[in-house]
């Protein structure tokens, strides 16, 4: 369809222009994720958690019997003040049971503690005068406040714990030093205000130390978790000066055996690249978009969808950008993800590929040459709504940033039945979407418009398009009516094959309306010609006037002064315009 015609380059470059213009603009065209269902939140989702509570006991813990006391005012009352005994066995006993408490599964009575005034004796215990075995403990029982609320983190913070946890990375005893890592990434997770105030401590370069040193496993994945939490938050983001600080250290991550260091490192980048172009430029500058791609195809699906969030948030970028991942081979990886068993990474792939149909000419064929076209279309036919949302946007993407050779393929592949199946969305954002791409499809047709409006009527679109004329948003109904206007007019028809059969009202809105209120009532026109009225319909934009519409066949119309209206059709009076 409509293979054969040519245009010339500066007839592209303004109907793309054009294009653009009609309500998104080059820069809105790719989407960076802002309000979509598998947004990435500060919970317990399948990336990595903000905070996390240490429950593992390794001793003999004090029975459920033992805990109702301890629980009570007094059992709280003789914890603190043994947490202060002098004697060091005494002392440390007291700080376990704290701990203990506080490891419990059920509701660990951190308020009770907190207000019990606990917390500035469980910081001194942290200082470089106590033994390693009352240092662990206290980090342990502090650790596991801080995994709670903000307000519970922010007692710890103000205690004064911080300094001292960042001592205890210096730590000759590696337990100790893993306990403090594990405090301050509950601390760094509860937002960009503790984020910042951590890293102005000087945080980063003895974390990214144990990178560099033989730690075990479980201390190299509290590492790696403390990082994604300081790479987390995007508003603010960190600054560039910690980005550069931890990309060389994701850059070794990234290419770990351990799945738990190698999720949460692929979330890190993915964060890092939702901050911006710049930011993006970050990542790609330290080369670890080729592993990135690569990691599309791994076995585990938690990877799969950490790397696949992290090349989609990189093509939201410049061209360029996008191209680097393009040069990577990542669109061979799309047909497993378009058709893989969870639909949160078809949603993901087909959002991917929604940003680089929004690229230059040149992606968007890379697209078609991959063979994805068709499967797109089929997801948008056919899915589960967030999928067809994001193919919605793919496919009308291939309107604006392709050219005519490129939409003439889809149309042979059937994507008009496909866009107008979604006409009937009750999502604004789809139809609108749907609309557009209709409406530039149609504009790049020419000689073979016909054809075009030939398969949107043989599939129920058009009547979709003249519902959707009544529709209470206004862009909707006026594109519905442009598209209606231009492409499905019909002047013979208009004309019923007689001019002197046409009534023309030369009246202002409200006189106009007044006389068809009137009609209404009183039955036949004055004039003797036979119309039809449907009944007034009423919207609530703006003030009740009538504005014009013609269409090929009996349907809706609405007027303006001095509009024509055949005989044998339907007015409807409405408050759109």
């Amino acid at each position: 369809l409509f293979f054969g015609f040519t245009m010339s380059d500066h007839v592209n470059n303004t109907r793309i222009l054009h294009f653009k213009n009609k309500g998104r603009n080059a820069d809105e065209l790719r989407r960076r994720r802002t309000d979509m269902s598998f947004e990435l939140r500060k919970s317990k989702r399948e990336d990595t958690l903000s905070k996390k509570r240490s429950i593992h006991v390794q001793s003999v813990e004090i029975d459920e019997a033992t805990t109702s006391v301890l629980r009570d005012s007094n059992g709280l009352l003789m914890i603190l003040q043994n947490a202060q005994s002098p004697d060091p066995i005494v002392q440390l006993n007291a700080v376990q049971q704290a701990r203990k408490l506080l490891s419990s599964d059920r509701n660990p009575p951190i308020d009770d503690l907190i207000r019990s005034g606990i917390l500035p004796v469980l910081v001194n215990c942290l200082g470089p005068h106590n033994s390693p075995e009352l240092q662990f403990e206290a980090a342990w029982a502090l650790t596991n406040i801080a995994s709670g609320t903000s307000e519970q983190t922010k007692a710890v913070v103000h205690s004064g714990a911080v300094p001292l946890f960042l001592q205890l990375l210096q730590s000759p005893h590696m337990n100790v030093c893993e306990q403090a890592v594990w405090a301050l990434g509950n601390i760094i997770g509860d937002g960009p205000h503790f984020r910042d105030y951590c890293i102005e401590l000087g945080i980063i370069d003895p974390l990214l130390e144990f990178i560099k040193r033989e730690v075990p496993i479980g201390f190299l994945r509290n590492v790696a978790w403390v990082i994604v939490n300081l790479c987390r938050s995007k508003e603010p983001p960190p600054s560039a000066l910690t980005i550069s600080k931890l990309l060389p250290a994701l850059s070794v991550l990234v290419h770990h055996p351990d799945m738990s260091v190698l999720v949460d490192t692929v979330w890190a980048l993915s964060y890092l690249t939702d901050g911006g172009n710049d930011q993006i430029q970050m990542v790609i500058d330290a080369g670890v978009v080729p592993k990135l791609v690569q990691l599309l195809n791994h076995r585990e699906v938690k990877v799969q969808a950490a790397a696949l969030r992290a090349v989609g948030n990189i093509v939201t970028g410049s061209d360029e950008q996008t191209q680097v991942v393009l040069n990577c081979e990542a669109l061979s990886y799309m047909p497993e993800l378009l058709a893989h068993q969870k639909e949160k990474i078809n949603k993901e792939a087909v959002w991917f590929l929604s940003n680089i149909t929004a690229g230059n000419r040149e992606q968007v064929q890379a697209v078609i040459n991959a063979g994805l076209i068709p499967t797109i279309i089929k997801l948008l036919e056919k899915s589960d709504f967030a999928t067809q949302k994001e193919a919605a946007w793919a496919i009308s993407n291939v309107t604006i940033s392709g050219q005519r050779e490129e939409v003439a393929f889809m149309v042979s592949q059937g994507v008009i039945p496909a866009m107008c199946s979604q006409l009937n969305s009750r999502d604004v954002q789809v139809v609108q979407v749907i609309l557009d791409g209709l409406n530039n499809i149609l504009k790049m047709a020419g000689d073979e418009v016909e054809v075009i409006t030939q398969q949107i009527e043989d599939c129920g679109g058009l009547d979709h398009i003249e519902t959707l004329q009544t529709h209470e948003n206004e862009e909707i109904y006026k594109l519905a009516y442009e598209i209606l206007d231009k492409y499905f007019t019909d002047d013979d028809d208009l004309m019923g094959g007689n001019s002197e059969e046409i009534i023309s009202f030369d009246k202002c809105n409200h006189e106009f309306l007044s006389l068809m209120s009137s009609i209404q009532k009183e039955g036949p026109l004055p004039f003797g010609l036979a119309f039809s009225f449907c009944s007034i319909t009423h919207s609530p934009f703006g003030k009740m006037t009538v504005s014009f519409a013609r269409c090929h066949r009996p349907g809706f119309f609405l007027s303006t002064p001095g509009s024509r209206f055949p005989v044998n059709s339907t007015v409807e009076l409405d408050r759109s315009n």
